[in-house]
């Protein structure tokens, strides 16, 4: 930034060319971060570069009078903003977007200054590539990789003494031996999880790597949670499972490969494929044997406790395997992300698609057509705000323009509290920047020599301390630089202090006006409409999932696709509310363990879901008549609808502001009656029990592991509604 500024305005005396080359490579290299090879990168600020000079000819027009000016600020900043929900690529280069525009419309200038416009971004462009190719050449590692790949390799560890415990008949490990190393994965799994919440993931800054990553630490989270409850107990010391031993050694080995995948991002993804195969083949082999240990036709009635108890073990390395299987998937898209297409990153398309990038561009966007969109109400609230910042400066005449409306920008946040705070915090840091400006102003004077010495020093210092130190430093250490640089072009001394406080104190006015009126609660409101969508949209896809069960044995009734879409869009929603709420600064009302767990739960009945529709994709028609199997779904799908019941009155009670419902009781009565239907109507000519039998008893014991978590999410939904702010 200072070569440049010294070459156009000391070399050529071309005092428009310098200021836009000037902001331009401010913009192109402090204020985005591309991930991605080299070479995708470069891309990335080629296609910046190109945007940029649209952007810049756009505002230039549209300055030319103040209704116009603030007509296209809403339109132009509402579609930068809202178009960062697509990808990672629009959503990380959105501030410097705005920046493009918001210099040009906010700086009125006649329609033949364009090229000189141009040719300073075109000039900044090119320094600001060869920076990146030269100066920046490895990319950055996400900080939860490593202990994502620790929780793998200590689940596999805990699997593989369980596995030797269920497999051995004497000298296996001891029933302490492996609590004590399930204590070691829960340990690890609490210890990613803080490392997740202690990250400022806002949604504008997640990659699909991350967002893959950030999937991942729930589907750890819950595969941490079924390995505490899945270990050899006292009660189960008498019984040996060969072939649930040989899921769980499977499922280590496909977790251990999983670690390595994390870690070496050169390692083939061929191993962990012919792993994912391996592990399947011993899941078929542990249903075939589950099926022959069903009691025959002609049995004596058997104890309810003791014939669960008996499939308890297969049930749960079957819970385990699913659970691998799909935290080894969404690694390879992890890895598969990073070697998208340019086309397939900017739009967003997600690895091994079905879609074309522009459909799944439409998809994600459309999702957060929602009223209750965490994106939708900052992009409104965002495009607003600048136009108003727009209008005001130039109906007040105030001399300096472009800072009213970067002053607005850059305090805009989520809520009008913490707008409130960071204007606080932005008219701290400009005044403190100020007097360290006017000091040195005093002490240097008119030396412009050693003001060109200190710009580079300025320039670096002012893109460090946001991150490293505060917001308020930030603030203070880009006033200075800005004092430096325009003494430099045109000495004004303490005249220019003073309009920059003016105009910064004009701009937080706006965004904290326009932060109280349209989103007077920010996501800690959003959130809790988020948390109902999310639990009624998954709650009625795992009953879908269900009837998909069911209708296995009745061709023509597939599952409507659409559903599992709509939770997915609706954990996206929660996704971003979520870590909006995180993003926010200040005490939060809701203690982040609850919130947390609340999220997760969304998470595992979506998963619960996924499993049975995984448990049932390969079904074979055991060649039983319809009606032999009619009692045995109408149970099923009558457990299944109990569950959702209970979960969409939990989504009522977020979005209604009420108590959550008390859990659901065990009923013993549909246990017996669904165990009494498979008994007698899922039996072949022989008398012997069909794999159709197993996978509606084992799709069972996936609708009471959603009934067993009840407990733990009603107690999180009561000291959240404790906590909250009462509703309006």
């Amino acid at each position: 930034m200072p070569s440049l500024f010294a070459i156009c305005a000391g070399v050529f005396h071309a005092p428009v060319v310098a200021t836009f080359a000037a902001f331009g490579s401010f913009a192109m290299l402090l204020l985005v971060d591309f991930t991605g090879s080299t070479v995708q990168r470069l891309r990335a600020h080629l296609a910046l570069a190109v945007a940029w000079l649209v952007l810049v000819s756009l505002g230039t027009l549209a300055g030319q009078s103040v209704w116009t000016a603030v007509a296209a600020t809403v339109v132009v900043a509402f579609v930068i903003l809202f178009a960062g929900v697509v990808s990672s690529v629009l959503a990380g280069a959105s501030t410097s977007l705005l920046l493009a525009f918001i210099l040009s419309v906010s700086t009125p200038a006649p329609v033949s200054a364009i090229p000189q416009r141009l040719a300073g971004v075109g000039i900044a462009a090119i320094v600001a590539m060869l920076a990146v190719w030269l100066l920046w050449p490895r990319a950055s590692t996400d900080p939860l990789i490593a202990p994502a790949a620790k929780v793998c390799r200590a689940a596999a560890l805990q699997l593989r003494l369980d596995a030797e415990h269920f497999a051995a008949t004497t000298g296996g490990p001891t029933v302490t031996t492996c609590r004590l190393h399930a204590n070691d994965t829960a340990a690890a799994t609490d210890a990613l999880r803080s490392t997740f919440t202690a990250t400022p993931y806002r949604p504008t800054g997640l990659s699909t790597e991350s967002r893959s990553l950030v999937r991942l630490v729930d589907e750890l989270t819950w595969l941490s949670t079924i390995l505490a409850g899945s270990g050899p107990t006292a009660e189960m010391e008498h019984l040996r499972d060969p072939d649930s031993s040989a899921v769980r050694f499977a499922a280590a080995t496909l977790l251990e490969l999983c670690a390595d995948a994390l870690e070496n991002p050169r390692l083939s993804l061929d191993q962990l494929q012919a792993a994912a195969t391996e592990l399947r083949t011993s899941v078929s082999t542990l249903e075939e044997s589950a099926v022959a240990r069903l009691p025959p036709l002609d049995a004596t009635d058997p104890d309810l406790h003791q014939f669960f108890g008996r499939l308890n073990v297969s049930f749960r390395a079957q819970e385990i395997a699913f659970g691998a299987l799909l935290i080894a998937q969404n690694i390879g898209a992890f890895r598969m992300a990073g070697q998208r297409s340019w086309p397939d990153r900017l739009l967003g398309r997600e690895p091994g698609s079905l879609t074309k990038p522009l459909s799944s561009a439409v998809e994600r966007a459309t999702a957060h057509l929602e009223p209750h969109s965490v994106w939708l109400h900052n992009s409104i609230r965002g495009a607003i705000g600048l136009a108003i910042a727009v209008g005001l400066a130039d109906l007040t005449g105030v001399e300096h323009s472009f800072w009213v409306v970067l002053g607005a920008l850059s305090v805009l946040r989520s809520n009008a509290l913490n707008t409130g705070q960071n204007a606080f915090r932005a008219l701290g840091g400009t005044v403190a920047g100020s007097i360290v400006g006017a000091l040195l102003l005093q002490l240097i004077g008119h030396n412009t020599t050693l003001l060109w010495v200190l710009l580079p020093i300025a320039v670096l210092i002012a893109g460090i301390v946001p991150a490293a130190i505060s917001f308020a430093t930030g603030q203070a250490a880009f006033t200075v630089t800005l004092v430096i640089l325009f003494n430099i072009a045109q000495p004004e001394g303490w005249s220019l202090i003073l309009f920059r406080i003016e105009d910064i104190a004009l701009g937080c006015a706006v965004s904290l006006l326009v932060g109280l009126f349209f989103w007077p609660r920010g996501a800690s409101s959003a959130i809790d409409k988020a948390l109902a969508e999310a639990y009624a949209d998954s709650a009625q896809y795992l009953l879908n999932a269900v009837d998909y069960a069911v209708s296995c044995c009745a061709p023509g009734i597939p599952i409507s696709p659409q559903n599992g879409r709509r939770a997915a869009a609706a954990a996206r929603r929660l996704d971003d509310a979520f870590r909006t709420y995180l993003a926010e600064r200040g005490a939060k009302s809701v203690p982040l363990s609850e919130m947390t767990t609340l999220v997760t739960g969304v998470v595992a009945v979506r998963i619960a879901a996924d499993a049975v529709l995984e448990l049932w994709e390969q079904f074979t028609d055991d060649q039983l008549p319809l009606n032999d199997r009619a009692a045995a779904h109408s149970q099923l799908v009558a457990l299944a609808e109990r569950v959702r019941q209970w979960y969409a009155t939990l989504a009522g009670s977020f979005e209604q502001h009420s108590q959550a419902p008390d859990p659901l009781t065990p009923d013993h009565t549909i246990k017996a009656q669904l165990i009494e239907a498979v008994r007698r109507d899922l039996h072949d000519s022989a008398g012997r029990a069909t794999p159709t039998a197993i996978r509606i008893l084992w799709t069972s014991d996936h609708l009471e592991v959603l009934r067993r978590l009840q407990p733990t999410l009603a107690t999180a939904a009561r000291r959240t509604r404790a906590g909250a702010p009462s509703a309006s």
